[in-house]
């Protein structure tokens, strides 16, 4: 387990310097600016890094399921360096504390609770598809009403994934053998999961409590 949180912290690490370095470097974000292609074509490879790491897992190296892990988090600082232009940057920091408090609180709950909470990830991940389908319902909508609520929910829904998967991670690491590149990979995978809860937690809350520039 401390494995998972330190891949974690090390792939936040990554990201957070990578959208800074980006947001202050004028021709990236031009790049970013004027190419739209550039910019989908990195959404579309950090879709594709999740899945694949996800999926091929098993069949890849640990060497390379770790780079993988690596460019996934330079490619989210990349695309997350917009948030440096969108929100002052002391509204930035204190809702990072915010999302860190509240992820660590949650965490620490999903790891040391004796209720399982398999059916609650359940209602979680069907409510996740839901906030998924509305938001892209919403591209075309542009209710800000609607804005609001799936906010919230998103909140709630990765405070509640951030338990689950920790419970989760928990139960398959205690089940791996111990130091095996097998074992090394589920940890990897684990700071996959809580990684990706902890950047829509923080996301969410940003959209909700970050002062706006002007």
């Amino acid at each position: 387990m401390r494995k998972v949180y330190l891949w974690m912290t090390l792939a936040l690490v990554i990201t957070g310097f990578t959208a800074y370095y980006v947001a202050n470097n004028p021709t990236l974000v031009n790049m970013l600016v004027t190419n739209s292609a550039l910019f989908w074509g990195l959404v579309i490879a950090e879709l594709a890094l999740v899945i694949g790491l996800s999926a091929a897992i098993n069949r890849l190296s640990l060497t390379t399921a770790t780079l993988m892990f690596v460019v996934y988090s330079v490619i989210n600082g990349a695309t997350l360096s917009f948030i440096f232009f969108a929100y002052t940057m002391s509204s930035i920091t204190s809702v990072f504390l915010i999302t860190a408090g509240t992820f660590a609180t949650m965490a620490l709950f999903g790891y040391f609770t004796k209720t399982d909470l398999t059916s609650m990830g359940k209602i979680l991940m069907m409510a996740l598809i839901g906030v998924i389908i509305a938001t892209i319902v919403n591209i075309f909508t542009k209710s800000q009403g609607l804005t609001v609520i799936l906010n919230y929910v998103g909140v709630l829904v990765f405070v509640g994934l951030t338990a689950y998967d920790s419970q989760k991670i928990k139960q398959m690491m205690l089940m791996a053998p111990d130091a095996s590149e097998d074992s090394q990979k589920i940890a990897l995978l684990g700071a996959l999961s809580l990684y990706l809860d902890f950047i829509n937690l923080f996301l969410y809350l940003l959209r909700i409590f970050g002062a706006k520039r002007d």
